[in-house]
């Protein structure tokens, strides 16, 4: 929902290959995965592309591979339908992870809806007898038990636009950033349908630490709602106000957010797997 990302509309088409969830990452070849010693998985928000996280490789170590993960719908994906169910989205790209080998030591990001799936997929992937993720970061993002029961996903053109814009989304020339929306909107519209139709299964929390990354004027994501993702983890969880909007992953606040991933990724300095039942 930014004026950053590359317009792009939803058309039906068949599913290209797994290897296309991961733009860097050559399809079919699963060695590849394998070439750096932590995968820092992102997410982006509703209406994103994985373009968000293009330069987080340059302000993190060189042992962490940034993968940016791309949903159909928008950029090289953009003749694939959008998913509006969030499930069957988990399923198939937690299928895909595994494919690329993705889960053998990694951490999750997710920004907004991103939280959401980030966190989903942290659960499936549990489910399935694969390792937790060995961070999660959360950001921008109530906690899952708060999402659904919306109809942002029924709203006409024109309300989709009003939505935006009361969020920060249209950028600091909100006649520019309406052009770029225009192209966008089958996609946002999909994506505000998986997080409008969600609903939060209970089951056991996750074991891995947290951080939780809010923004001082987010209307969506306010600071105690964020906050509870502390019931999701049994680990420790360091909740981090940074200045600005929903859209502060854009902002002035951004330096400090990734220098906060670096830390957190950095402390993880024991083998993936120590400690694990």
């Amino acid at each position: 929902m930014h004026p950053a990302q590359q317009t792009s509309g939803p058309a039906p088409g068949p599913r290209l290959p797994a290897g296309h969830w991961f733009p860097g990452l050559v399809p079919g070849n699963p060695a590849e995965a394998n070439t750096s010693p932590l995968h820092l998985i992102c997410f982006s928000y509703a209406g994103g592309t994985h373009s968000v996280y293009r330069d987080w490789a340059e302000h993190l170590d060189p042992g962490t591979q940034v993968v940016p993960v791309l949903l159909p719908g928008r950029a090289l994906r953009r003749r694939e339908k959008p998913y509006t169910v969030l499930r069957q989205l988990v399923s198939d790209l937690t299928e895909a992870l595994l494919d690329h080998r993705l889960t053998r030591n990694y951490a999750l990001f997710g920004h907004s809806m991103g939280a959401l799936l980030a966190y989903e997929v942290a659960c499936a992937l549990r489910e399935g007898g694969e390792p937790e993720p060995r961070h999660l970061f959360v950001s921008g993002s109530r906690a899952p038990q708060l999402y659904g029961d919306r109809s942002r996903h029924v709203l006409d053109d024109a309300g989709l636009r009003r939505l935006v814009q009361g969020l920060g989304g249209l950028g600091e020339d909100p006649e520019i950033g309406s052009v770029f929306l225009q192209g966008r909107l089958p996609v946002l519209r999909a994506d505000l349908a998986v997080c409008d139709t969600y609903r939060w299964t209970p089951r056991l929390p996750l074991s891995c630490p947290m951080t939780a990354f809010s923004g001082t004027d987010d209307p969506i994501a306010p600071a105690y709602e964020v906050e509870a993702w502390r019931a999701y983890t049994t680990g420790s969880l360091l909740h981090r106000r940074l200045e600005g909007d929903h859209f502060f992953l854009h902002g002035p606040a951004i330096p400090l957010l990734l220098r906060a991933v670096r830390s957190e990724l950095g402390s993880l300095r024991e083998p993936a797997g120590a400690g694990r039942m």
